[in-house]
């Protein structure tokens, strides 16, 4: 599989794709101002019955009318491969979603996803997609009209469509479509429908009445509903609705894994409700997401309640943005350490923690046994003292943590020694580290690239993302690369100076028979076409296993993109997401 996302593609560009249709799988071209000449260029490689393209992203691309035209027009004649359209944020309006519709009606379609976001669509649109799709069995199993202003009268038109035996589909969305009470009656009807097939709806950025909420809620508890993700984030909910989710949870009949509620601004007493319904032996939530709910403190208590419940299977919790502050998060941990809790990601980002509570994380990290493993700490003041505690926790033979995120934590190149260390215990189960936006500059990467090297870190990404690097920097990860054994899958290095004299010595490591580096993002590094030359020597050694490849936002020119294209053909290249 081969994708390609290509901001600012020209017509050259789109000249050497055509060369060989066969090998494109994906086309990404989002956030790119197309001209019609270029859509109409890649709209004959759609008419190339060599064509494979499973997936078309044309996210924010200005379409005007002639492109939807030429788009609509090389669908309805070769519509076989295609399994994902995206043509999100573009001005369509309903006349280019009409064009559309003659596609899903072609018994050839095979379409499974949709995404039709902020495209200034009305009920006309949805009148026209509910048609199409009750007329022809539909393959669709995803539906985004979110950003619209469908209003209620366009989501009456779905929920019939729902209602119909034909369809199967499983994700809807409708974030920010002007919904009310009228909507949340006949998206209740629709999950109490007998076979209900949906599995996820999102009803987001809604000004939801209590009253609609409870609605919504009867439909969650019918036997027929097998909903199991719904996002009601920024919907103003209050005390009532939450009762009411609560009253959900508790249902025999809730298959319920997934509720977003972020964005609300839930008081104490809310929390409790909601807890209530996490204790109940009928709840089977999985992930609750809380962030952006201007919760205290206070509400910790109630959550650490609910969490050493017998009956609680919560696994995820998000309570990122939120003025938990250091006692808070010394109340939560302190329910880690108790063997009932099964948490296992924990995401606290930007909720004014200190190192003041690092000790009690590194003691929960420390626990027997220790649940955790994903930790999310960014934008924390946690700076270098902070980190060295929580440090001593990840060296704990009963640490099983995996995923830890410092971004933008006040780190500095003294926190790289701690985290070095951390990844040469024996064992070291860490395998994601993000320390992006942390002023770790050479002497820190350097450092923590002697951990990297360790027999026992088998850390696979890592993230480095605006950390003030230089070339110098590429000297000391290709080291990592060519090292043996190199575990290292996935490595971000952008937005860093490392210019064409970095990448050259980022690609000695690439070329070496112990890379098996598969991801590499050099977004906004300062490259050149000369960088292309470099990556290109790379990509044609063998083996090489880089399957994804970021060089948004460096001035590559076409002539070096030319030559990144042109390795399509080379029968060593295996580079399947190329963005340029």
């Amino acid at each position: 599989m081969y994708l390609l996302n290509c901001c600012w593609l020209s017509e050259l560009s789109c000249d050497s794709l055509r060369s060989n249709p066969s090998r494109v799988r994906v086309l990404d071209l989002s956030h790119s101002e197309l001209q019609d000449s270029v859509v109409m260029l890649f709209s004959d490689l759609l008419l190339n019955p060599l064509c494979e393209l499973e997936t078309l992203s044309l996210r924010h691309c200005w379409l005007s009318e002639v492109s939807c035209d030429s788009l609509a027009s090389a669908l309805r004649s070769n519509p076989s491969n295609l399994r994902v359209l995206d043509l999100s944020e573009n001005e369509l309006q309903d006349s280019a979603v009409t064009l559309l519709c003659d596609f899903l009606l072609n018994p050839l379609c095979k379409l499974e996803t949709l995404r039709l976001n902020g495209c200034w669509l009305s009920e006309v649109s949805c009148d026209s997609l509910a048609s199409a799709l009750s007329s022809n069995p539909s393959h669709l199993r995803e539906l985004d009209l979110s950003d619209n202003k469908l209003q209620d009268s366009a989501v009456t038109l779905l929920s019939n469509y729902l209602l119909n035996h034909l369809c199967e589909l499983e994700t809807l969305r409708l974030k920010g479509c002007w919904l009310s009470e009228i909507s949340c009656e006949d998206l209740a009807s629709a999950l109490r429908s007998n076979p209900s097939h949906l599995r996820e709806l999102d009803l987001s950025y809604n000004s939801l009445p209590d009253s609609g909420v409870k609605v919504l809620c009867s439909g969650l508890e019918s036997p027929n509903c097998e909903l199991e993700t719904l996002r009601l984030s920024n919907c103003w909910l209050s005390e009532i609705s939450c009762g009411s989710l609560a009253s959900a949870l508790r249902s025999i009949h809730s298959h319920l894994r997934v509720l977003d509620l972020s964005g609300n601004r839930l008081q104490e007493s809310v929390v409790n409700l909601l807890c209530s319904g996490l204790e109940s032996p009928n709840c089977k939530l999985e992930t609750l997401r809380l962030s952006f709910c201007r919760l205290s403190e206070i509400n910790c208590e109630s959550l650490v309640s609910a969490l050493g419940s017998n009956h609680s299977h919560l696994r995820e919790l998000d309570l990122s943005q939120n003025p938990l502050l250091d006692s808070g998060v010394m109340l939560l941990c302190f329910g880690l350490k108790t063997q009932t809790y099964k948490l296992e990601t924990l995401r606290l980002n930007g909720c004014r923690v200190s190192q003041i509570s690092c000790g009690s994380l590194a003691s929960a990290l420390r626990s027997d046994p220790s649940p955790l493993r994903e930790l999310d700490l960014s934008e924390n003041e946690l700076q270098d003292s902070g980190l060295m505690l929580i440090c001593s926790g990840l060296e704990s033979p009963n640490c099983k943590l995996e995923t830890l995120r410092l971004n933008g934590c006040w780190l500095s190149h003294i926190s790289c020694k701690y985290l070095a260390s951390a990844l040469r215990s024996d064992p070291s189960p860490l395998r994601e580290l993000d320390l992006s936006q942390n002023e770790l500059q050479d002497s820190g990467v350097k450092v923590l690239c002697s951990g990297l090297e360790s027999p026992n870190c088998d850390l696979e990404t890592l993230r480095l993302s605006g950390c003030w690097l230089s070339e110098i920097s590429g000297e000391y990860l290709a080291s990592v690369l060519r090292s043996k054994p190199s575990h290292l899958r996935e490595l971000d290095l952008s937005d860093n100076e490392l210019q064409d004299s970095g990448v050259m010595l980022l690609c000695s490591g690439l070329e070496s028979p112990n890379c098996d580096l598969e991801t590499l993002r050099l977004r906004c590094c300062w490259l050149s076409e000369i960088s292309c030359d470099s990556l290109a020597s790379a990509l044609r050694s063998n083996p090489s296993h880089l399957r994804e490849l970021d060089l948004n936002e460096n001035s590559l020119g076409d002539s070096g993109e030319k030559r990144l294209f042109d390795l399509v053909e080379s029968p060593n290249f295996e580079l399947e997401i190329l963005k340029l």
